[in-house]
């Protein structure tokens, strides 16, 4: 008999290094696009713990990389567990998908950004919030509700009848 809490940490592993890698590769090209170091990303993140990033080379690189996925799984949890108590959310994968990475890009830059860098945050362009919006939509909400749902039809054809 398989073990059901396996699968959930499979659906909360897979989900965010899925989402956290395409939201970390859009991140770098950007960067690069704009003809800034992509590099700096995951210093610039490592940053908001750790004030010396700038400075401190590979170590800070592994710092914001760890950091950002860690934030990512927090994004990917909170969406799994309200989808297993939301069922709409989980039969609508795209409208789900596409409204959970809006409310994500809002939370992360008009609330969690502005509170750890105000003199920076909010700040948009017409191009660079094209390119958050289409990041934490496309290729953050979308793949989590779709993998999601998936994950629960998987599980609702495979439970056992409650006869």
């Amino acid at each position: 008999m398989e073990n059901t809490l396996e699968r959930p940490k499979g659906l909360l592993a897979r989900a965010t290094l899925v989402a956290g890698t395409l939201d970390m590769l859009s991140a770098l090209t950007y960067a690069l696009m704009a003809g800034k170091n992509p590099l700096a990303v995951p210093v610039g993140i490592a940053s908001a713990i750790w004030p010396g990033a700038v400075k401190a080379g590979a170590p800070a690189l592994l710092v914001g990389l760890l950091l950002h996925f860690a934030i990512m799984l927090v994004m990917v949890a909170v969406f799994i567990a309200a989808a297993r108590r939301i069922p709409w959310l989980t039969r609508q994968p795209f409208a789900s998908g596409l409204a959970y990475g809006l409310a994500l890009w809002a939370v992360m830059n008009l609330i969690v950004l502005p509170l750890r860098w105000p003199a920076l945050f909010p700040h948009f362009t017409a191009v660079s919030l094209a390119e958050q919006v289409f990041s934490h939509t496309v290729l953050v909400g979308l793949p989590l509700a779709w993998m999601t749902s998936r994950s629960m039809q998987h599980q609702q054809a495979h439970a056992p009848n409650a006869d």
